[in-house]
């Protein structure tokens, strides 16, 4: 078995029962279609079974431990950069901007390649589900999340795709913004 497989098996494992916010979609279609965008940009195994993985220590209870014991090093670095500090204790509306501020520094700083690989395959997915919620249920798609200020998440968008710039030759980085513009038209690019 390769390690894509092995990492399919186990986010199907870790994610299941799992659903999409405000859907009855299974959450792991989202991993999975991060992979498949991020396979239109490398063929590299560890990065696309990293691209599966990249939830399951934020949202499952898997440990970064048990990440690194079953994957290696490789992959638990690449689900760590992808991984938000979700600040256990405090609400996740009131942490909100702060997460993505580090989200947004960290995707800046970070010099691998790998990383914005599977960040592009994970935002682009989620911009795909926002603009097919919005499509069916207009504003009222915003109330399915923390942080409900639709201009809130177009600055946390535009700042990530600006972060991504250096995958601006697929078709992928082309499709990200213009999923944007449909979601919030009218509003600046970087």
């Amino acid at each position: 078995m390769t390690i894509l497989e092995e990492a399919i098996l186990f986010a199907v494992e870790a994610h299941s029962g799992a659903v999409r916010k405000g859907s009855t979609v299974p959450y792991i279609l989202h991993p999975l279609e991060a992979a498949a965008i991020a396979s239109t940009i490398t063929e590299d195994q560890t990065v696309l079974a990293a691209a599966v993985l990249h939830d399951v220590v934020e949202d499952t209870p898997c440990t970064p431990e048990q990440l690194e014991a079953r994957f290696g090093p490789s992959v638990a670095s690449l689900v760590a950069a992808e991984t938000e500090d979700k600040r256990p204790g405090q609400t996740p509306e009131s942490t909100w901007r702060v997460r993505k501020e580090e989200a947004i520094r960290h995707l800046r700083q970070d010099p691998r390649r790998e990383v914005k690989i599977i960040a592009m395959g994970d935002k682009l997915s989620n911009l795909r589900a926002m603009y097919q919620a919005l499509t069916r249920e207009g504003d009222f798609l915003w109330t399915r999340f923390h942080q409900q200020d639709p201009l809130a998440h177009c600055w946390y968008y535009r700042e990530v795709g600006a972060a991504l710039d250096c995958l601006r030759d697929y078709p992928a980085w082309r499709e990200y913004w213009q999923l944007y513009e449909q979601i919030w038209p009218g509003q600046p690019l970087p």
